[in-house]
Parts: C-alpha cells; structure tokens; sequence
C-alpha cells in the first residue's frame, strides 16, 4: 500500500502544518507523525507529534515537510481525512475517518 493511497491532507491543513513548521523549527529530519495509540473514550485515540524517520514508516512528502505514518497507525489511518477548521466551535486539526464505527463528542477519539 502506498503511503499517498493512506491519509488525504486538505490544503488547508497543509499550510497550518507549514505555519508550524516555519515557527516550531524542529531540526533537519524531522517530521509531522501522525498515529493511532490505545485509550480515549471510544478505544482508539489520534496521535500528533514531531518525530525523526523510523524504519518502516510510510512517508507522504510535502513541500515543507514530511508526514510520517507507522504500519501500524497506517492500518487505521487508511482513508483518512486530515482537516484544520477555525470557526466558532473551536480551532484544530480535525481527523474525518469513514472506518470508525464511533467517534466520540470530542473527534479525538473512536472506534473500528
């Protein structure tokens, strides 16, 4: 499975991912990881951090910075939908997953 066929990141989530880039300045190699960790109120939580490259990972390039997604997350960010909204019910990267049977009232966590 190709990395670009696993997460689909919407422009707008792109340039807010650059904006922090250009603040946060993390050193050379390192980029955005995306992953699924055990916990939250549905079962399964998204993750978000800066990280080095591990083997194996999947790695979608954009000019900017790299998304890094390990073969285990990769099995549940598959077709996954990273947005960024700013509006009246809050700011923040939000995760639109058509694989979750429940998402819990904060879209921070969910289940499969």
């Amino acid at each position: 499975m190709s990395a670009s066929s696993l997460v689909t990141v919407t422009e707008r989530a792109v340039e807010e991912i650059r904006s922090i880039f250009e603040r946060e300045r993390p050193s050379a190699g390192v980029g955005l990881r995306l992953g699924v960790v055990g916990g939250g109120c549905s079962g399964l939580s998204y993750e978000m951090e800066f990280s080095e490259t591990r083997t194996n990972d999947n790695i979608l390039d954009f000019n900017g910075f790299e998304l890094l997604l390990d073969p285990k997350s990769a099995i549940y960010l598959k077709d996954v939908t990273l947005d960024f909204e700013d509006g009246l019910k809050g700011k923040g990267f939000v995760f639109r997953n058509p694989n979750a049977s429940n998402t819990c009232g904060c879209g921070e966590s969910f289940s499969v």
